[in-house]
């Protein structure tokens, strides 16, 4: 085991550049692992984090390289994924609950190890963060999946989705296209809104049961067959709800599930809300419902559309130009190989 652990990593910059700088670290203590990062996924988060200067980069994928003395379970060569959480207190209700991403001292992407993210050539992170990836999933499949996967599990797992149930997603992109295909194999019914048309034929290839165009449009209720019992908004903009309500099923759940600014506020008619019986949540994974997620998207064959570049400056700067124009298909990926 090294004395000392250097690895490149890749900063955000005040004027909106990439630059490439050196973290070093001391030996491995506790139950920490050293990875070598093989690829990281490229989320909308780390658009947000650029300006903060901050080493980017949250949906890591990579190989186990040296482990610390209380290591109990990963072994040197072992295939591990990791997302925006890095440690907890451990004490705390939601802690003690199997909750530590909704720690009251939470330690995650954005907030503490600002030197190591993901975008990078090595990462030191907790075993009790990391997740191996199953043998049949190749890594630039792991890697989105670990912060843009399990957006869209959480909800769908933790929340009492049923097979019988129609599940609505609005918007077709690097989320939406994840929550098609993870809702299909639990065997939901599977309706897509998107603004446009263009994006159609991807959804029906992916599972969706309809496809809803809503742009121009001040009613819905002839374009589905049954209401909508889960609607995921995987969309930056929040959809017009007087277009919405009147397709949600009583007491159906609406989950808000996109990072925005600071500022940006969640704004329901109330009137349409108390008699809908409806809820809005906001589904925390625990760290089971991570391992849980690689699992079923290994076993039900599930797999990001990606767009591969590598992972380099000119390759981060490609992959985050095109997302912040919107020409990704459907999620980013950066490869060392």
């Amino acid at each position: 085991m090294s004395s000392v652990y250097k690895f490149t990593v890749w900063r955000g910059q005040k004027d909106g550049s990439i630059a490439e700088d050196t973290t070093e670290r001391p030996a491995l203590t506790g139950d920490q692992v050293y990875i070598n990062v093989t690829h990281s996924g490229v989320c909308g988060s780390d658009l947000h984090c650029i300006p903060f200067g901050i080493a980017l980069g949250h949906e890591g994928a990579g190989v186990v390289e040296a482990t610390g003395p209380e290591v109990k379970s990963l072994r040197v060569g072992d295939r591990v994924g990791w997302g925006y959480p890095f440690d907890s207190c451990g004490t705390c209700e939601k802690c003690m609950d199997g909750y530590p991403t909704i720690c009251d001292t939470p330690v995650y992407y954005g907030t503490a190890n600002l030197d190591s993210g993901s975008f990078a050539t090595g990462a030191i992170r907790k075993e009790s963060f990391v997740f191996r990836i199953p043998d049949n999933m190749p890594s630039e499949q792991a890697a989105p999946l670990m912060c843009g996967g399990i957006t869209v599990f959480a909800p769908l797992m933790l929340c009492g989705v049923k097979p019988s149930d129609t599940v609505g997603i609005v918007g077709m992109g690097g989320l939406g296209h994840l929550a098609i295909q993870f809702a299909r194999a639990m065997g939901c019914e599977v309706v897509v809104f998107s603004q446009t048309e263009s994006k159609k034929e991807d959804a029906m290839k992916l599972g969706a049961s309809c496809f809803v165009t809503t742009r121009g449009k001040t009613d819905l209720t002839s374009d589905v067959s049954s209401k909508v019992h889960h609607l995921l908004v995987t969309t930056a903009e929040l959809p017009d709800w007087d277009l919405f309500f009147p397709i949600l099923a009583k007491g159906s759940a609406i989950f808000p599930l996109t990072a925005t600014g600071p500022e940006a506020q969640l704004a329901l008619p109330h009137m349409k809300f108390l008699v809908n019986g409806a809820k809005v949540q906001s589904p925390m994974p625990s760290k089971k419902t991570y391992s849980d997620m690689l699992k079923f998207a290994a076993r039900n064959n599930i797999r990001a559309i990606i767009e591969c570049e590598p992972l380099s400056t000119e390759g981060i700067n490609k992959t985050l130009d095109r997302l912040k124009r919107g020409n990704v298909r459907y999620r980013g990926v950066l490869c060392k190989h």
